[in-house]
């Protein structure tokens, strides 16, 4: 097996167990025999060229190894379409991952029919809420065969929730996610905070994750005159150093695909106060195994938690429901249970019809 990303970050656990495992990793953000930093200059010199430069990484890496199947997971739904481009040119199979889909982005105009070539040419199209599959198929203008809903690996216990926490210190709320507010809308959490009905309560909100926007939101805050919000961080252990301290997840989103964080938060035994957004309402449901904000907006959000609040004596026996609903709806192991999706496409020896002269995927990359 070969894993081939830009920018591999090479000191995290899940990269060692790859290199424990024996995976061939590509760097392809990289100059074979050259210090990272030489193509950190040639990209910022030419963004263009440094994209052309991981796609031709790619294409030595798959004509020497030859994959009978190729994931390609996106970060959105259509990123990956020049990674695809590869891959169809060469005639290798491939299935794709798309991990959130957004009203925010659109493919533009002169990426539409390689991205719709991208889908209409994979042997799978896995997303990780039903909101996302139907937002890319209205974004592209068609229906997307093979299209199917998959879970995420998740970093919480599956056997049983944790014990509830204590709440003679007032009620924590813990606010996960990557410090990304245009997308994660902390932002907007922050000026809830700072009404005076939310200044006068005994509620803290602590703000997990990193980002380089981390400081931004820390001054934001500061500015705000907050003192009932802290930034610990980003912290490995969820479920002891988030969950067994903190009562609910706030996460006031405006960007996702199914948050991993609102499905650990419910097998953790803990509420779930979160938008409307992309997948979330479909794993939790408003009132019985947690609160759902009617959009990404201050005032909804505002309002979701208050009705949180006034029903704080609940919240023990709705974490309870919330972690046995969210049992029936994830597998216990998501990524064996992917892994034999996988399988059974690579046992199809499916073969993909070569794409369009590639040249003109990096032509159009260059405008």
């Amino acid at each position: 097996m070969s894993v081939a990303k830009p920018n591999l970050p090479k000191g995290e656990p899940a990269i060692k167990r790859l290199n424990e495992a024996k995976c061939t990793l590509h760097d392809l953000a990289k100059f074979p025999l050259l210090p990272k930093a030489f193509y950190g200059i040639f990209s910022l010199i030419s963004r263009a060229a440094g994209l052309s430069w991981q796609l031709a990484r790619l294409d030595i890496a798959l004509r020497f190894s030859r994959p009978d199947m190729v994931i390609l997971s996106q970060g959105g739904n259509w990123d990956g379409f020049l990674y695809a481009g590869v891959l169809r040119r060469l005639g290798i199979p491939y299935a794709l991952i798309c991990q959130k889909a957004t009203e925010l982005y659109w493919p533009s105009d002169w990426m539409r029919e390689r991205c719709k070539a991208m889908y209409a040419d994979a042997q799978g199209a896995y997303f990780v809420s039903h909101h996302n599959h139907r937002l890319t198929e209205e974004q592209m203008g068609m229906a997307i065969p093979r299209g199917e809903v998959v879970r995420n690996p998740f970093l919480t216990a599956w056997d049983a929730p944790l014990p509830w926490p204590d709440a003679g210190d007032g009620l924590r709320l813990a606010c996960v996610g990557r410090f990304f507010p245009m997308e994660k809308g902390q932002d907007m959490l922050l000026r809830v905070m700072a009404l005076p009905k939310w200044r006068a309560r005994d509620v803290r909100v602590s703000f997990f994750g990193a980002g380089d926007r981390a400081e931004g939101l820390k001054e934001m805050a500061a500015f705000l005159g907050l003192d009932n919000v802290a930034f610990p961080g980003f912290v490995r252990n969820v479920q002891g150093g988030i969950w067994a301290q903190h009562h609910a997840l706030i996460l006031p989103t405006r960007a996702e695909g199914l948050p991993l964080v609102v499905v650990e938060t419910m097998l953790a035994g803990r509420v779930t106060i979160t938008t409307d957004v992309a997948g979330s309402a479909e794993v939790c449901s408003d009132g019985e195994t947690g609160f759902i904000a009617a959009a990404p907006t201050e005032a909804a959000i505002d309002e979701a938690m208050e009705r949180a609040w006034a029903a704080r004596a609940e919240w023990p026996a709705i974490a309870a429901a919330a972690a046995a609903s969210i049992r029936t709806q994830v597998p216990r192991d998501p990524a064996s249970t992917f892994a034999d999706i996988v399988l059974r496409l690579v046992d199809k020896g499916a073969v993909q019809a070569p794409a369009k002269d590639y040249g003109e995927e990096l032509v159009g990359a260059a405008e």
